[in-house]
């Protein structure tokens, strides 16, 4: 027992600690488990500074290969029946988690809604105090971004991050029938105002806007076609991708990287009889089709969604297309590397009788996404 106690003391003494060389030491405590490591910071201010250290880094990065990182890579789902807690299933081990995400000490207000999440980083609106919160829940920081004006209303809110530690926040407002698009820039801190592109409002207002190779693009209502924006000057330009034929409603989705994808219902008088997957070629311009959505699969989802299109939303997760519907509790995903479809199960801790208002949302924990 004595000589347990002496060790402890040993252990907890700053003189051997302070003794030992900066590269050593760093390289110890990069082996602290990250939750551990996460308390210890605030109890020093280099060993905060910690964080950005190379070993640190190496052994704790999401895009290590290390098969023990403890990062993972989730499913959030937001719904009002779930006020401030976000239910997470992990897309890595294939369950849901028996806690859900909590982020009431970011945003304790109940009026706090989740807009829109990217590399880490997730966004709120909150009502109550005119402003938009961005977080990185995992480093517990946060930033407020008040609107650009008072007052204010949005129709589509989209946020765009990078590895770069920048990130833009892109609104669309509309105001009565034409539209306003403001851009908020992380590095210089503040808004820039542009034309909105009118055409993108009426049915898929809610839609966000995907990125893709510098690009924020949309696909109008009907008679559909693709428009993009550049977020640096505001320019909205029309794309010559011509989208294919007897298409009922589309959604575009990026892997972030070089490829863009299509999800398309097709068939006729407004109505699907089919879903297919397509991929654009960026040398001849046009979409070629990938996959068609087994028709088992398809008809449950097109019967969930009673035909009301303006209720599906697609986004790209860690190697999945997800397509969604705002009134169902489940995902449809494809998994690209496989060429295989799959049903996400329910949330268990769903109540049976649940209404509208699913909203699912790619959540990649990033230690080093600055806000």
């Amino acid at each position: 027992m004595e000589n347990k106690k002496m060790i402890q003391s040993n252990q907890m003494d700053p003189k051997i600690w302070s003794r030992l060389p900066e590269d050593v030491l760093e390289h110890l405590l990069s082996f602290l488990p990250l939750k551990t490591f996460l308390k210890l910071r605030s109890t020093c201010k280099h060993f905060k500074t910690l964080l950005f250290s190379p070993p640190f880094i190496s052994k704790h990065s999401p895009s290590s290969s290390s098969s023990s990182s403890p990062f993972s890579s989730f499913f959030l789902l937001s719904h009002p029946q779930f006020p401030r807690q976000y239910p997470l299933f992990d897309t890595v081990h294939n369950n849901w988690r028996n806690l859900s995400l909590c982020i009431s000490p970011v945003s304790p207000s109940s009026s706090s809604v989740l807009l829109s999440s990217s590399n880490g980083l997730l966004c709120f609106s909150r009502s109550s105090s005119s402003s938009f919160i961005i977080t990185n829940v995992l480093a517990r920081s946060s930033r407020v971004v008040k609107y650009p004006n008072l007052p204010f209303s949005f129709e589509s809110v989209t946020l765009i991050s990078s590895s770069n530690n920048w990130y833009k926040l892109f609104v669309m407002s509309a105001f009565g029938s034409s539209s306003q698009v403001f851009v908020y820039d992380s590095l210089v801190h503040s808004w820039s105002q542009f034309g909105g592109f009118d055409l993108i409002l009426n049915e898929n207002h809610h839609q966000e806007g995907v990125f893709h190779d510098g690009y924020l693009w949309f696909i109008t209502p009907e008679p559909y076609f693709i428009v993009f924006m550049d977020l640096d000057n505001g320019v909205w330009k029309r794309s010559n991708f011509e989208l294919p034929s007897e298409v009922t409603f589309a959604r575009l989705v990026s892997d972030g990287d070089k490829k863009m994808f299509l999800i398309s219902g097709n068939g006729s008088n407004g109505i699907s009889r089919s879903m297919k997957l397509w991929e654009l070629n960026g040398d001849s311009k046009i979409w070629v089709e990938v996959e068609n959505v087994p028709e088992l699969i398809c008809r449950k989802f097109l019967s969930v969604c009673y035909h009301n299109y303006e209720h599906v939303y697609c986004f790209w997760h860690k190697g999945l297309i997800c397509v969604c519907c705002y009134s169902w509790p489940e995902i449809l995903y494809y998994k690209v590397s496989r060429r295989t479809w799959h049903w996400l199960p329910k949330c268990p801790s769903l109540p049976d009788k649940w209404s509208c208002g699913f909203r699912w949302f790619s959540f990649v924990p990033e230690l080093y996404a600055f806000v």
